[in-house]
């Protein structure tokens, strides 16, 4: 059995040159090995990688926070090229929507963004309440480049695992939205766009099967209803998977990305796509580069990477912040301003 999954790896690596796989739910792979099957995974990825000349990038979607998971083999890790990091999901959801039920509960403050930003964790040996437990492991930040987290503000786990499968855009106007942006394509780590997300679509992304069986599509609905309870989420408004209009929902309306605030928002990720290529110390610099402020009272946060500021305001009014001085890049809002010793803002990314 190992070699047929490894095979099948392979195959896909090798014969049907795909670029890399993503690696699903590993904290469920029970391996007793001394050599791990996902360090297998991490040095068939490399020997492919050398026999092609192609580089073959191998993720782990991980909820676990242990960094050996990305950790060189010659210093007792896996050896894959990266690693889901969830915390950095809740962090930004949780400041941006004012969520809090369930596994959101532990980021609700600006403090918890500072951290995931600088460390790539919150969790990193801290308690969970959500677990009831201490989770995680601290980054060894000699060992990984923050690249090798995967982030994103929204993907089709925490948005079709949601009761009615809404996204942050269903709720959230243009402000916070961007703020999301700005978070995802200008931190450290990798960043990961959802369908849809980019020009802030209307329609749901709803979990939709289509079993065969009706008694397996009536066990998968029932156990989604169990898996919400802690959520505090209504069972009630949960639609029936196998409903084909569940699906139908569920896709995106293009049209809408050339409208109104759908294609602001588009334009500000092109806009921040292009700055994470023109400034390569957004993403090149390594963790003890990124340096936070924040004051969770008046609700802004600042990081800097190189010569590169983000500046982030998470309240309903616009803050003043002295001592910024330089070019503002990318600014979400018209009403920003810079004088040479201040800045008033709303969202703005800046070289200062």
């Amino acid at each position: 059995m190992r070699e047929y999954i490894l095979d099948n790896a392979a195959l896909w690596l090798r014969d049907y040159h795909v670029d890399g796989l993503r690696l699903d739910a590993v904290h469920a792979l029970r391996d007793e090995r001394a050599v791990h099957l996902l360090e297998e995974f991490g040095a068939l990825g490399d020997a492919i990688s050398a026999e092609t000349g192609l580089p073959k990038t191998l993720i782990a979607e991980s909820d676990l926070n242990n960094p050996r998971l990305v950790y060189p083999r010659d210093a007792n890790g896996y050896g894959l090229a990266g690693q889901w990091s969830d915390d950095f999901h809740h962090a930004v959801h949780v400041n941006v929507s004012g969520e809090t039920a369930g596994y959101y509960g532990d980021f609700a403050s600006l403090g918890v963004l500072a951290k995931v930003l600088k460390d790539g964790f919150l969790h990193d040996g801290s308690y969970s309440s959500f677990r009831g437990r201490h989770h995680g492991r601290p980054i060894n930040s000699s060992l990984v480049h923050p690249a090798a987290l995967v982030v994103c503000s929204q993907n089709h786990d925490q948005i079709g695992n949601r009761a009615i499968g809404d996204r942050l855009s269903q709720s959230l106007p243009y402000g916070p939205l961007a703020v999301a942006a700005v978070l995802t394509l200008t931190s450290p780590f990798t960043p990961m766009l959802f369908m849809g997300e980019e020009f802030g679509a209307s329609t749901p992304w709803q979990f939709f099967t289509s079993h065969p069986e009706p008694e397996l599509g009536k066990a998968t609905a029932e156990g989604r209803i169990r898996e919400f309870e802690r959520m505090g989420w209504d069972p009630a408004v949960v639609p029936d998977p196998q409903d084909p209009e569940t699906f139908r929902r569920s896709k995106l309306n293009w049209a809408e990305a050339a409208d109104g605030d759908h294609a602001r928002l588009l334009s500000l990720y092109r806009s921040l796509t292009a700055l994470r290529r023109a400034y390569p110390e957004l993403a090149g610099l390594g963790f003890a580069e990124t340096n936070v402020t924040f004051d969770d009272d008046a609700g802004w946060l600042r990081f800097r990477r190189g010569s590169v500021e983000v500046l982030l305001n998470f309240s309903a009014s616009p803050v003043r912040l002295d001592g910024v001085r330089g070019t503002v890049l990318v600014s979400t809002h018209q009403d920003t301003s810079l004088d040479g010793t201040h800045s008033c803002f709303r969202h703005t990314v800046g070289r200062f």
